[in-house]
């Protein structure tokens, strides 16, 4: 099923963080499998940089997610894929959205497509997908269009320097945040702050990370560890690798983050509610200990030191 060489492959992958994170495996697996092809990747913003120092594609899109009423953006999306010379397309966001691009090669012929999409050449097809875990749905996607294997997450090459954030000594990483609109995913702040003092008593020095949006989460953490840093707002997708290779730790709820933590083989601690379900969206890695209770606030501190192993 190998493409012949110089031809074009398409890989989707619009996010979200984790879910990129969990792709990087089935990136490399096309790039070996389409050692001679052009691989571009269609994916949005966020995810550019994290793409680029992968090495996996020759050329990356980022308009892959146009709103719904923008027109031009539509009509720019789909000249693009007629005009890319794809001969084979791999959709591993398998949304509604994502197998909707395959109708917008209508009306030339449609590429080799691998994913959802109805009268696809290559579907995934496996009417319990959406029971599986992201990593082995996508592995049997790729298998069942002539990838066999499909390796582990590894970002190994991903290089920044983060000297300039002075963490000369040993520290843990928290990921307190997460998605606004899922409260029932985020471990209390107090918990949190508790902890933060806990690794301090320890010798580690407690790194809080996450977007700029969630300074004042972490405000709330340092008024009971003033000695924590905060990077809320300071670090790349990079940056967020290099420190999890640095760190003794990382302690977080489900969020993207966790996700590259996890895969550079940092001891990693990540805390569930029934909000998602470690079963299909875990972080996997070498070193990766997932807690969950409904609610979240039944997790005691004491059980996540406990799982950090310190």
């Amino acid at each position: 099923m190998a493409l012949p060489p110089h031809d074009a492959v398409l890989v989707i992958k619009l996010g979200a963080l984790g879910d990129f994170v969990q792709a990087l495996g089935p990136f490399a697996a096309i790039r070996r499998h389409h050692a001679d092809a052009r691989v571009t990747l269609l994916t949005t913003a966020p995810y550019e940089e994290l793409a680029k120092a992968s090495g996996f594609f020759d050329d990356i899109w980022t308009g892959g997610r146009p709103a719904t009423a923008d027109i031009g953006g539509w009509l720019e999306l789909r000249r693009r894929l007629r005009g890319g010379g794809f001969g084979r397309v791999y959709d591993l966001q398998t949304s509604d959205r994502s197998s909707f691009y395959y109708r917008l090669f209508w009306p030339g012929p449609a590429p080799e497509w691998s994913g959802t999409a109805r009268g696809c050449s290559h579907p995934h097809a496996n009417p319990d997908r959406d029971f599986m875990h992201t990593m082995d749905r996508q592995a049997e996607q790729l298998s069942m269009a002539g990838i066999a294997e499909v390796p582990v997450p590894d970002p190994s090459w991903a290089e920044a320097d983060i000297s300039r954030f002075s963490l000369s000594g040993r520290f843990a990483l928290l990921a307190p945040g997460g998605a606004l609109h899922r409260p029932g995913k985020r471990w209390p702040a107090g918990n949190f702050g508790q902890l933060a003092k806990t690794l301090m008593d320890q010798g580690l020095l407690p790194v809080l990370v996450g977007s700029a949006s969630e300074a004042p989460l972490m405000a709330e953490i340092k008024a009971q560890c003033e000695e924590a840093r905060d990077l809320s707002g300071q670090t790349g997708l990079l940056d967020l690798v290099a420190l999890g290779r640095g760190a003794v730790a990382s302690v977080g709820n489900d969020t993207g983050p966790m996700h590259l933590f996890s895969a550079t083989g940092c001891r990693t601690v990540v805390l569930f509610s029934h909000d998602s379900d470690p079963a299909l969206c875990g972080q996997r890695g070498a070193a990766v200990t997932i807690i969950r209770r409904q609610p979240l606030d039944a997790i005691s501190v004491a059980e996540v030191v406990d799982g950090m192993g310190l």
